[in-house]
Parts: structure tokens; C-alpha cells; sequence
């Protein structure tokens, strides 16, 4: 079971193509660190596609 103890939506669009790196490297940039059993959600452009990272530490 995957444990998420808080969930945090990004305001801003990001490339889906985008790989887990990039993604990661969005965090740190946007939320300020990744943080062990947290769950981060990204948006495209258009609000069709969500991706959601959760960070296990």
C-alpha cells in the first residue's frame, strides 16, 4: 500500500513528455524540497492529464 500523508497540487502546467527527473527537479523548485510521503500533482496545459509524483524518500 502506498502511504500518501499529504497532497500538493502545482498551480502551474508542465510538460507531460516530462520525465521523473525533470519532475522531481519541479518540486524542489516549486514546493521547496520533496518530502517523504508526500504526493505531488501536476496539470498539462490544457487540464486533461494529471501525473502525480509520490516521493517514498
Amino acid at each position: 500500500m502506498i502511504r500518501i500523508d499529504a497532497i500538493w497540487l502545482a498551480t502551474e502546467p508542465i510538460d507531460m513528455r516530462a520525465g521523473i527527473d525533470t519532475i522531481l527537479a519541479r518540486v524542489v523548485k516549486v514546493f521547496g524540497a520533496a518530502r517523504p510521503h508526500h504526493a505531488y500533482l501536476f496539470a498539462n496545459k490544457h487540464s486533461t492529464r494529471i501525473k502525480v509524483l509520490v516521493y517514498d524518500g
